[in-house]
C-alpha cells in the first residue's frame, strides 16, 4: 500500500533568492527543466529542526551539477537559503526540496553558451507515513529498468521512476525493485534495496547504474559499527526469494522492512531481526527525537 502524500499547499518556498509561498512560484514556459528535464535536485530530511547529512547531499548536488555541466552554483549561498528556509517555518520534522534547472532559454536541445540557474528550494512538513510499514513489512513488485544509463545524477527528467512508482502502486506496492538488462536487482524507483542473506548484507554498489544513496551510506555505515559484514554485489532476480531478509531505505522512509515481492515471501513473510537492528541503531543515531521507533 502506498502512504498518503503530505499536502504542498502551504510550502514556503525560495524561488532565486525570492521567498513566497510555493502556491505563488512560477516557471517560465520557456524553462530547460520544463522543456528537457535539464537539471538536477536534491531531497533532505529536517529532525528536531536540524538537517540530516546535509553536507553529503551538496557533494552529491555538487557532482551532479558537473556531471551535466551546470555551472555557476553557489553552493554556500545556496545553504544559507536552505538554512533561511529551515528558519522561517518553525517545522520541527520536514523534507527539504532543491531544485536547479538550467533555465530560460531558445528551445534547442544543445545547452546554451549564456544561462542563468533557475534555482527553486523549499520546505514541507514530514509527518512519517511508514510506521505500519516497518511493524508489518512493506510488498514490492519487480519491473525492468528502462531508465538511463547515468543514474548516478540525480536528475530531475524522471519519467521512468514515475511510471516503475505507479506501477507499484497499481500493484498495492510500496515500492518497485528494478531487474537490469542482465536480470539483477539493482535499486528502487525511488529507494535502495538491500538483502540479507546468511549474516551478511548485500547491495548493488553505486555506479552510474545506481545512485549513491545518502541514507544508503547511512545504512553501510551502521552496518560496520554493528560488525554486519557488507558484500556490494549484483542479487539475480531468481535469487531475490532465497534472501533472508530484505528492505529499502530512502531520504523520508529511512529503513523499510520488504516481506513479499511478486506476492511471494522474502523469509517467512515477516520483518526479520537484522533489517529491526539497523533501524533501531538508525534512530539511536538521531536521538530518537521525531518520533516514537517501537516495532
Amino acid at each position: 500500500m502506498q502512504p498518503s502524500e503530505p499536502s504542498t499547499a502551504n510550502c514556503l518556498a525560495i524561488w532565486n533568492d525570492k521567498i513566497m509561498p510555493l502556491k505563488e512560484v512560477m516557471v517560465p514556459a520557456l524553462d530547460r527543466g520544463f522543456l528537457f528535464g535539464d537539471g538536477v535536485y536534491e531531497v533532505i530530511r529536517v529532525y528536531n529542526r536540524s538537517f540530516f547529512r546535509l553536507e553529503d547531499h551538496m557533494e552529491r548536488l555538487e557532482k551532479s551539477l558537473a556531471s551535466i555541466k551546470l555551472k555557476n552554483i553557489d553552493l554556500d549561498h545556496l545553504k544559507n537559503n536552505l538554512d533561511t528556509l529551515k528558519h522561517k517555518s518553525g517545522l520541527d520534522d520536514a523534507l527539504v526540496y532543491c531544485q536547479i534547472t538550467r533555465g530560460l532559454a531558445d528551445r534547442a536541445h544543445h545547452y546554451p553558451s549564456d544561462y542563468r540557474p533557475n534555482i527553486l528550494v523549499y520546505i514541507q512538513e514530514f509527518k512519517d507515513p511508514y510506521s505500519r510499514e516497518r511493524k508489518e513489512g512493506a510488498k514490492a513488485v519487480t519491473f525492468n529498468d528502462i531508465r538511463w544509463k547515468r543514474n548516478d545524477i540525480k536528475a530531475i527528467s524522471l519519467i521512468a521512476n514515475c511510471m516503475a512508482a505507479s506501477y507499484a502502486k497499481e500493484n498495492d506496492c510500496l515500492e518497485v525493485i528494478f531487474i537490469n538488462h542482465s536480470g539483477h536487482m539493482t535499486e528502487g524507483s525511488h529507494t535502495s534495496i538491500f538483502g540479507i542473506k546468511d549474516g551478511k548484507l548485500l547491495v548493488a554498489p553505486s555506479s552510474g547504474a545506481v545512485l549513491p544513496g545518502i541514507t544508503k551510506r547511512q545504512v553501510l555505515e551502521i552496518a560496520e559499527e554493528i560488525r554486519l559484514p557488507v558484500e556490494e554485489t549484483l542479487v539475480k532476480k531468481e535469487d531475490i526469494h532465497s534472501l533472508d531478509e530484505l528492505f529499502l531505505s530512502g531520504t523520508p522512509e529511512e529503513i523499510v522492512p520488504i516481506v513479499e515481492v511478486d506476492d511471494r515471501k522474502i523469509g517467512d513473510g515477516t520483518p526479520g531481526p537484522l533489517v529491526h537492528k539497523l533501524h533501531q541503531q538508525f534512530r539511536k543515531i538521531l536521538g530518537d527525537i521525531a518520533y516514537d521507533t517501537k516495532l
